[in-house]
């Protein structure tokens, strides 16, 4: 049974001024799909999250989320439809711990009662239950951006955003977050990921699309991204091995 597309976009265009940040971009991600999303630093990458997420309205084009147009949608109500984000700084509430940051997620559905629960579940689901009442002030970056993953997830979403979810980990710390993305996914969540760090998005994303200076130049299987002559030039320099 062939698997339903749950985000479309389609012909987006964002304008700063005199900078045009999106340039007619589309694509299509579909329900369980892991995609990622590349390009040099101001390609666009971040400004597509927040168009896609509303933080930003487009001059141009659409967003429609399993079915629905959002495109003039406000963040929270793209959250209560099932589409959330991390973002590029890790932004968890610091002098909370981690069962309570992962529970304010929870709530945004739930009673208290049953957000306690499901708070639960993330943690344990996510192997975070050691830190369960940590202030996450106090636990590495790595742990950090786990536990926000752990509070988006809360939320129940169909599909997670996550912006550079890699950056400033060394190879054993971005493994721990490459396989608990890999278990949010097995639970049926749709990943879409910005990320520069190309062992690990190559690692993880089963489609890469690449942006530059707004444009949307490839898109396709890592390896075909891998050995694009245009992405090469745009971006990788040389072929990834």
């Amino acid at each position: 049974m062939p698997t339903s597309t749950l985000l479309t976009v389609s012909n987006v265009t964002k304008r700063f001024g005199g900078l045009v940040a999106l340039n007619d971009v589309s694509f299509e991600v579909k329900e369980k799909e892991i995609v990622g999303i590349i390009g040099p630093n101001g390609a666009g990458k971040t400004t597509l999250f927040n168009v896609i997420t509303g933080f930003y309205h487009p001059d141009s084009g659409r967003v429609i989320f399993d079915g629905v147009d959002i495109t003039k949608f406000r963040p929270d109500q793209i959250c209560a439809l099932g589409l959330t984000r991390t973002f590029q700084l890790v932004k968890p509430f610091k002098d909370l711990t981690v069962f309570e940051n992962v529970l304010i997620g929870a709530m945004l559905k739930k009673s208290k009662a049953a957000a306690v629960e499901k708070a639960e579940k993330v943690l344990k689901d996510l192997n975070l239950q050691r830190l369960r009442d940590v202030q996450v002030k106090n636990i590495p970056v790595a742990e950090r951006k786990i536990v926000e993953a752990a509070r988006a997830l809360a939320t129940e979403p169909k599909m997670l955003l996550l912006d550079e979810v890699a950056a400033g980990l060394n190879p054993a710390e971005s493994m721990k977050v490459l396989e608990t993305l890999r278990k949010v996914r097995d639970q049926g969540v749709t990943l879409c990921l910005v990320e520069h760090v190309m062992r690990f998005i190559m690692g993880i994303s089963e489609r890469i699309l690449v942006l530059d200076r707004g444009v949307k130049i490839a898109e396709g299987l890592p390896s075909e991204i891998a050995s694009n002559e245009s992405v090469i030039q745009a971006y990788l320099g040389v072929k990834y091995a």
